[in-house]
């Protein structure tokens, strides 16, 4: 007699195109893949894809942006953190970008899966699964900068809107107009894919060289 498959438990793991099967409820560090998180986060669109433009501003373009700031903000950032800062939305290549009101829909169950995985994704590229609160806070200082300009350059926020969310961005100047742009333009899912693995390949070739003194001061 066939089994009743009403009895099997719900498949909880994905297929990546790496050939790894990434437990949701059990993620190992093992079956974490750089080339995945690339390909998945060029792929997963910014603002459920409410933006401007023929291409959507991926979760990869928004990684790369925000390690940038984060390097603006603290200009000897170690390599370790950058990394860090390059990997702190890495977890959605799996579970996508749930915007900020869904997630607050969602509630412990959602930060739950995300923490498990963010932890395997640190573990696989040699970072603490638990960040130092420093880093914790220069990451989000930076997010909130890179959604201040995603909103008002792509996403249909004015200025007051978005600094009422996100804060006014400071240390940054403005252009010949009087606002303050960094002139995002959203990009091919490839070109997000092949930038974001680019830098990923500079900050390990910075680490493996030993360049962390910083790590130790952050």
């Amino acid at each position: 007699m066939a089994a009743d498959r009403s009895e099997s438990p719900p498949r909880a793991w994905q297929r990546m195109l790496s050939g790894r099967r990434l437990d949701l409820l059990d993620p190992s560090p093992l079956d974490v893949e750089v080339s995945d998180i690339a390909h998945g986060l060029a792929r997963v669109a910014r603002w459920n894809g409410q933006t401007r433009g023929d291409n959507a501003f991926s979760v990869a373009e928004h990684s790369l942006l925000v390690e940038e700031i984060a390097r603006r903000l603290k200009p000897d950032l170690s390599p370790n953190w950058q990394l860090a800062i390059l990997l702190h939305d890495a977890p959605e290549y799996v579970i996508g970008d749930m915007i900020s009101p869904f997630k607050a829909v969602m509630g412990g169950a959602y930060k739950d899966v995300e923490s498990r995985l963010q932890g395997a994704i640190h573990l696989r590229f040699g970072l603490p699964a638990e960040l130092p609160a420093a880093i914790k806070k220069l990451a989000k200082r930076a997010d909130l900068i890179c959604a201040y300009f995603e909103a008002v350059e792509l996403a249909g926020f004015d200025e007051r809107e978005a600094a009422k969310l996100f804060g006014r961005p400071r240390g940054f100047q403005a252009d010949s107009t009087g606002q303050l742009r960094l002139g995002l333009t959203p990009c091919p899912a490839l070109d997000a894919q092949t930038r974001f693995l680019d830098r990923f390949a500079e900050i390990e070739a910075l680490r493996e060289t030993g360049n962390n003194g910083a790590a130790r001061r952050a």
